[in-house]
């Protein structure tokens, strides 16, 4: 019996048409180009303006992008995942207004939150859903307005976080491409040191919390990011001894756009030369859930069938992981 695997078959893309330069932080904070690019690799961010308009907005442009690229029938998709660390609302669900946006009227839908993390995760809950045989069309999207939880006043997160959205449609694969293998980690004891503080239910909204602005986004980020160094490479090289791969075996690192420094740290564990690595955080800045995402989609026309992908990740939970991905199809 032919093994079945879950492949990405299609990809779509949103940004914001807001540009928030390096420069334009300069009259904002304490801080300059020179600081902030040595530092993260960030040049610019794009920023979602406009009334209205939520995580769901980008959501569903990047999946109408996806499938009017692609020729995809909304009405076949079976499932729709939003990963999202920054959902419309609390109660209601991202994912469901997405669905029915965009015409996926015969799929149910969930949000999936682990942080910077989420997409990386749902890529691991979509193909474990599409390997079990029960869906075969499973949409997935990873999409965040940062700027909603950012005190642009704060230098240590407005100068990194960006909005956007990617989308990415997985389906069954008999030719052995798509989804190999994962290892995927959390430790909730690192959750104080990247959190947004209240909103939730340990800490509803109150007027004192709203003076205190703790509905923004705090980090500690010397200690995320020695965590993010070490644990995004530690996962990567345990997802490549277990599949006995050596550093030529890969064509491409697909890290979490967070910070330059992190992904180059990483390649250097693997021994990956810089050609290997998808970079693009100069543009977006960290869009949480949209990174990688984003980055397929960008790198779509270098990506070749069977070629060798290390999809990584680190984010607030801690949570952290790799996924060995053969990618299934030439653009």
């Amino acid at each position: 019996m032919t093994k079945i695997t879950a492949a990405i078959t299609a990809v779509g893309k949103y940004v914001p048409d807001y540009i928030l330069t390096n420069k334009e932080l300069e009259s904002m904070v304490e801080t300059n180009d020179e600081w902030i690019v040595s530092r993260t690799g960030i040049k610019e961010r794009r920023i979602l303006k406009g009334e209205n308009k939520g995580t769901s907005f980008m959501a569903i442009k990047s999946a109408e992008d996806l499938i009017n690229k692609n020729s995809v029938d909304p009405k076949e998709i079976d499932l729709v995942i939003v990963a999202t660390a920054t959902p419309d609302m609390q109660a209601a669900s991202t994912a469901a207004f997405v669905a029915t946006s965009i015409g996926a009227v015969n799929a149910f839908s969930f949000d999936l939150e682990s942080a910077c993390s989420s997409f990386l995760y749902g890529i691991s809950v979509a193909s474990s859903y599409i390997e079990l045989g029960r869906y075969k069309n499973i949409l997935l999207i990873g999409a965040d307005k940062n700027s909603s939880m950012i005190d642009y006043t704060d230098r240590t997160t407005c100068i990194i976080f960006g909005d956007g959205a990617g989308a990415v449609l997985l389906k069954p694969n008999s030719e052995g491409n798509g989804f190999q293998d994962e290892y995927l980690k959390t430790d909730g004891s690192g959750r104080e040191f990247l959190q947004v503080p209240a909103g939730g239910s340990l800490k509803p909204a109150t007027e004192e919390t709203v003076k205190n602005k703790l509905h923004y986004a705090r980090q500690d980020g010397q200690t995320v990011f020695k965590n993010a160094v070490f644990n995004m490479a530690d996962v990567c090289e345990k997802v490549m001894h277990r599949n006995n791969l050596e550093n030529n075996d890969i064509v491409w690192l697909a890290a979490h756009q967070a910070n330059k420094r992190i992904i180059e740290a990483t390649a250097r564990r693997l021994k990956l030369e810089p050609s290997k690595v998808m970079l693009n955080i100069e543009k977006y800045g960290n869009t949480t859930s949209a990174t990688i995402p984003l980055l397929l989609a960008d790198y779509e026309k270098n990506l070749k069938k069977g070629d060798n992908v290390i999809i990584a990740a680190f984010g607030g939970g801690f949570s952290w992981g790799a996924i060995y991905f053969k990618w299934c199809y030439n653009s």
